[in-house]
């Protein structure tokens, strides 16, 4: 008879970093990153301090239909969005450029050659703590500038849907952006490069177009310019009358938006992720 070999059953089992170590890994670097603080914190207080001070100030009179006390509330509180969408930008490109500038990327790196499961990971720490932060910013900022606007008669139903979508559609937003920032810093792994092209591409780009089709008066470079980050994303949080005025060339709804930035933010992601596995670090 022929003796068998066993394999041996005193080998150590594999250790490995699956994906919760590796999340929970780039969620001790966030919280530990001061520049994560400043802008979660600035994030916090321009959301909720101008939801109190324009909650205070403005004074539709009335009386005033359910329709106009709605979009009043949402306008109140969507007014900060432009604000902090440009410091989840500035966020979602540090997050990972600083790494890049400090080498420890490397290290980084060497806990996930594949590099996949660290990117991906940091990319749900970014979104999730950036939707979290943001929804429950809004969230106080609706409370307290409700009430400020009930004592002048003005009461919007919170629970419309007219009113909680676009709502919850500016954390959508600003999540969608931080990510894009993140695939954008990716790409260069330079803070001032990644911040200068993201930046441009919010406050630059779309001015630029707008000021090209004006003069030459052309429709199609305007319906161009709704497909940009902050245009289509821009209508996630806009109240939707029931009586608005038609528009002209390509009109995006909400839904509409969502689906375009949530492309743009994939695809950047995607390119993004394909070149960070083909370099060297």
């Amino acid at each position: 008879m022929t003796a068998t070999t066993q394999p041996p059953t005193n080998l150590p089992p594999t250790i490995g970093l699956g994906f919760g170590r590796l999340v929970r890994s780039e969620w001790i670097k966030l919280r530990s990153i001061r520049s994560t603080i400043w802008c979660l914190a600035i994030l916090v207080v321009v959301t909720i301090a101008m939801a109190v001070l324009i909650g205070n100030a403005l004074d539709v009179g009335t009386p005033v239909a359910q329709d106009s006390a709605n979009g009043t509330l949402v306008t109140i509180n969507t007014a900060s969005v432009s604000l902090t969408a440009l410091v989840v930008a500035v966020l979602g490109v540090l997050i990972i450029t600083g790494e890049y500038g400090t080498g420890q990327v490397r290290s980084t790196f060497t806990a996930d050659p594949r590099r996949t499961g660290v990117i991906l990971a940091k990319a749900s720490v970014l979104a999730v703590t950036t939707f979290v932060v943001s929804a429950v910013s809004i969230w106080i900022g609706v409370f307290a500038s409700a009430a400020l606007q009930a004592g002048k008669g003005v009461h919007a139903d919170l629970a419309d849907p007219s009113v909680f979508m676009p709502l919850l559609g500016a954390s959508v937003y600003v999540t969608l952006l931080a990510l894009l920032a993140y695939g954008i810093g990716l790409l260069v792994r330079s803070s001032a490069g990644g911040i200068a092209i993201t930046l441009g591409l919010l406050l630059v780009v779309p001015i630029v177009l707008s000021l090209i089709a004006s003069v030459l008066q052309a429709q199609w470079l305007l319906d161009v310019t709704k497909f940009l980050p902050d245009q289509a994303g821009m209508q996630l949080f806009t109240y939707s009358a029931g009586d608005a005025a038609p528009q002209e060339g390509i009109v995006l709804n909400g839904w509409g938006g969502f689906g375009v930035l949530a492309a743009e933010v994939a695809v950047v992601g995607a390119l993004a992720l394909v070149v960070a596995r083909r370099r060297d670090v």
